[in-house]
């Protein structure tokens, strides 16, 4: 499947798109995962996964840029959110080389970055092992990822 967006809708309480992301989801903060929310996936959608991504960090891993702040797979198709510091689904390894969330944390005096919050739907409930780094996750996902689309918020130190 190529990667186009999708008609399904993300949100999140926490911030508007394109909105600062609060200190409390941050590294500064108490590094809790925002509630997200999401709308219109398709019919076919048997399960979930989100992703958390920083383009604009300055580093290159697995011959992409940008940094890994979030994976989590395996969350059931009847699903519409998760709850902040959720603990929902199956975590795989963000780049700070830890399961589940690490909140934004840019070098200081290194601009504002933006977070891109991803929610896939795949169109079967597979069911992956824990601890899959993002490459790993896409090469496993990706014949069976039917929409996809994002939020975006932003921080800075």
């Amino acid at each position: 499947m190529g990667f186009a967006l999708s008609q399904m809708q993300l949100s999140s309480p926490a911030f508007d798109a394109d909105g600062a992301i609060p200190k409390r989801h941050t590294g500064e903060g108490e590094d809790v995962s925002p509630a997200l929310s999401w709308r219109d996936a398709p019919p076919q959608a048997k399960g979930f996964a989100v992703v958390c991504h920083d383009p604009d960090a300055p580093l290159i891993k697995n011959g992409s840029y940008g940094y890994v702040h979030w994976l989590l797979y395996n969350l059931p198709g009847a699903a519409t959110g998760l709850s902040e510091d959720t603990q929902e689904g199956t975590a795989g390894v963000n780049d700070f080389g830890n399961p589940g969330y690490g909140g934004p944390m840019p070098p200081p005096g290194h601009g504002t970055h933006r977070y891109y919050f991803w929610i896939l739907a795949l169109d079967e409930n597979v069911q992956f092992e824990a601890g899959l780094s993002l490459p790993q996750f896409l090469q496993k996902a990706e014949p069976n990822i039917i929409a996809m689309n994002r939020l975006i918020g932003t921080y800075q130190r």
